[in-house]
């Protein structure tokens, strides 16, 4: 008896495993959802979409909200900051005299006296050096209240609506606090979580009594660095104190009190509050029975509604000189009846903070935009059962696309994949915008993604394994990595001949006659496969080279192609001296073995190469040709003209800057007319000893004196350098050659250069 009819058997064989894996990814992305199992990626990916959903929301100027700004135009008409308290008096003074504003909040705070006047040196010699001078004491005694700049800048305050900014510290107690909105005995045994100072930097107590109030402006930022949410009520031992934005928000609508709303008085809260906010709340009791509640999240914070990118041009707030107002130069109807925050944006006093919206963000607009969600009565908030309404909606978008996408046409699968992530963005953006709900979005949309990926390559697998093929051409030359890397983009890559600058790399061993004429068939065939899988593996595993072929005991490989690498000669020349460890590390076991040693020499040369598939109808191969060529061919030659294990032309030491390298000579090599530099690479030039780099030091002072035809000199410098490395053979070149140089002059017309004739 057949359980499954045959049609239904067909399409389970047919769209099961897609299903399956459909389901498993919307299984995980709701496990996610609920908690069960945490993501920091994800989290990471929330943050940026929330940052960029702020963004989208255009700024609109709220002429409820100024900030004075204490700005360069400031500091040139009334000198560099601190700005002594007689100013800051009169600027108070144009603030709730001439302009009539309605609240002011310091985004600064005065914790220390103010001596610029020079009244307490004036004193001092009044009693002691000018004691004698009662004409002294007198004429200090009547400039006393106009010297006192605490005194000035307090009658200011007194009577004024003006909230002096505190800092919360970790490790210091300076200056006086402000009144405490309230303390642990007024809660009646209630628990309350808010975040705790051990200490704070205040205002000195002549300024704090004669403010209206105080508020903390320190801002607290999530582990990466990113200021999100701001605590509106923070503790300092047994007392409760309001943010700046609150206390200055709670000033400017007449507030009457500020307390905590907790979880017994829910009841006050409307259901649309609860909602969105919990149950915990801040209240600010207003005249006439009214009141704003604000939805708080952990430790009494909110989420801050950024709006715009901050600054005078980017925000969505007014911003107004310190100098203008000082002066009575801005428009009275411009302030008269805002709430004023007073910060900075002077060069080196610039108070900036990073937020999702911008990496520098003035720290001032972050207390602007908590006190306009305050006066707008709106705040952005999670809802309390948050993560079941996402779990609902990512089940639901992952069941559907995981049957539907696996049944549809490509272009249909496509269009329904679209239309999906619209509407998730969409339905975010509204609640976001219209509701003042944050829903996170990131793990909806990396399922929407995962499962249309999925389905996708499902469908396109046989076109994808037609450009493996393809790829896989290359794959006798080139690291298993690179051919990968390759299949990703497989129309990126063909054989067809063109021409690239690329680094070309020739290895050839030392001496092979004699070591093939003192070893066995096999003992040869076994000493050149260790030899040539170590010089592979090098060139292709440790710094992706294109291994080109094998020449008798010689290697041919280049860099550059097929995969594109702007630092090919950096990689080449990094293989080089890899390729010689290993010769030496080979060396070591040949010898235990018996076997005659291995030595190595190695040419590089950098330039542009015609690259592809060359050869003829019988044999092809994928390999570069050109004269760039022909001279890295040439250099490894010269090696044994040198005693060196590397010699690199002048293009590749350009090309790969971070070596140190020898200048070996100037040559001119056959089928070349024009000369070339040539050098010996040492290592990474940040790795190289003292030591070494007073060798290289000498030695080309040594080289540039032989050029100059100095012979003396130069031969008392290589002379030197032999004594201490004997077992450099340059330096026995070199002295050969300045003996000869000495017997047979060059002449004056010598250009330096070392002519080959033969390869």
């Amino acid at each position: 008896m057949r359980l499954i009819p045959a049609k239904w058997t067909k399409v389970l064989l047919k769209y099961g495993p897609r299903w399956l894996l459909g389901v498993l990814i919307t299984a995980a992305g709701v496990l996610y959802s609920l908690n069960i199992w945490e993501s920091e990626a994800v989290a990471r990916f929330d943050n940026l979409l929330a940052g960029e959903r702020m963004k989208l929301a255009a700024p609109v100027l709220d002429p409820r909200i100024v900030i004075v700004d204490i700005d360069g135009q400031a500091l040139t008409e009334f000198g560099r900051f601190p700005w002594s308290r007689n100013v800051q008096a009169r600027l108070i003074s144009q603030l709730t005299g001439h302009y009539q504003v309605k609240a002011v909040g310091y985004d600064i705070s005065f914790p220390e006296p103010d001596t610029s006047s020079g009244y307490g040196v004036l004193e001092k010699l009044s009693k002691q050096e000018l004691g004698d001078v009662p004409a002294l004491r007198q004429k200090l005694a009547e400039l006393k209240p106009s010297l006192d700049y605490d005194g000035l800048f307090a009658a200011a305050l007194k009577g004024q609506p003006v909230i002096l900014g505190f800092n919360l510290s970790p490790d210091q107690v300076k200056g006086e606090l402000p009144k405490p909105l309230f303390a642990e005995r007024d809660l009646n045994g209630r628990e309350l979580t808010a975040y705790n100072a051990p200490g704070f930097e205040a205002n000195v107590p002549v300024l704090q009594r004669a403010a209206a109030g105080g508020g903390s402006f320190s801002v607290s930022t999530d582990p990466d660095g990113i200021v999100r949410s701001a605590y509106l009520i923070q503790q300092v031992g047994d007392n409760y104190y309001p943010s700046l934005s609150v206390a200055t928000a709670g000033l400017y609508l007449g507030a009457l009190a500020i307390k905590p709303l907790l979880t017994e008085s829910v009841d006050q809260l409307s259901q649309s509050q609860l909602e969105s906010g919990g149950y915990d709340a801040l209240t600010i009791l207003l005249p006439d029975h009214k009141q704003r509640v604000i939805p708080v999240g952990e430790a009494m914070s909110t989420v801050v509604q950024f709006r715009g990118t901050g600054g005078r041009s980017g925000g969505a707030f007014r911003y107004v000189s310190a100098a203008d107002v000082l002066t009575g130069r801005a428009p009275v109807e411009l302030l008269k009846g805002t709430a004023v925050l007073i910060g900075t944006t002077a060069p080196g006093l610039v108070d900036l903070r990073a937020t999702p919206v911008k990496a520098e963000y003035p720290g001032v607009e972050i207390h602007a935009n908590i006190i306009k969600s305050i006066l707008d009565n709106r705040f952005k908030s999670r809802p309390y059962a948050a993560f079941v309404i996402e779990a609902a909606q990512i089940l639901a978008i992952g069941l559907l696309l995981s049957f539907a996408l696996a049944a549809l046409s490509p272009l249909r699968s496509i269009l329904l994949g679209v239309l999906v992530l619209a509407a998730s963005f969409g339905l975010n953006y509204y609640e976001y915008t219209s509701l003042d709900l944050i829903y996170n979005l990131a793990m909806q949309l990396i399922v929407i993604a995962s499962v249309f990926v999925l389905n996708v390559a499902w469908g396109y697998f046989f076109e994808v394994r037609k450009g493996q093929a393809l790829v896989s051409r290359f794959g006798e030359y080139v690291a298993p990595e690179l051919v990968a890397e390759m299949a990703d983009d497989p129309e990126k890559y063909n054989m067809d001949g063109e021409s690239r600058e690329l680094t070309v790399l020739f290895v050839d061993v030392r001496g092979f006659t004699t070591i093939s004429e003192g070893l066995t068939p096999k003992q040869l065939r076994e000493y050149i496969n260790l030899y040539l899988t170590a010089m592979s593996e090098d060139i292709r595993d440790s710094h992706r080279g294109t291994l080109d072929k094998y020449i008798g005991d010689a290697v041919m490989a280049f860099w550059g192609a097929p995969v594109a690498f702007p630092d090919h000669a950096s990689r080449a020349v990094a293989t080089s001296l890899l390729m010689q460890a290993s010769a030496r590390r080979l060396n070591e076991d040949f010898i235990a073995r018996g076997w005659p040693p291995l030595k190595i020499g190695i040419g590089l040369n950098t330039g542009l190469m015609h690259v592809g598939d060359m050869g003829s109808k019988i044999r092809r191969a994928y390999t570069v040709m050109g004269d760039a060529v022909n001279l890295g061919s040439r250099l490894e030659g010269i090696t044994k003209v040198y005693g060196v294990g590397i010699a690199v032309g002048e293009a590749t030491r350009a090309a790969a800057p971070e070596y140190a390298y020898r200048e070996l000579d100037l040559v001119r090599v056959k089928g070349k007319h024009e000369p070339v530099a040539i050098f010996e690479p040492i290592g990474l030039d940040k790795d190289v000893d003292p030591a070494t780099r007073d060798e290289l030091e000498r030695w080309h002072a040594a080289l540039a004196a032989v050029r100059m035809q100095q012979w003396d000199r130069a031969m008392q410098i290589i002379v030197k350098l032999q004594e201490i490395f004997p077992e450099r053979s340059l330096y026995s070149l070199y002295t050969e050659r300045i003996t000869h140089y000495r017997a047979h002059a060059p002449g004056a017309d010598w250009d330096g250069v070392t002519t080959f004739e033969t390869k």
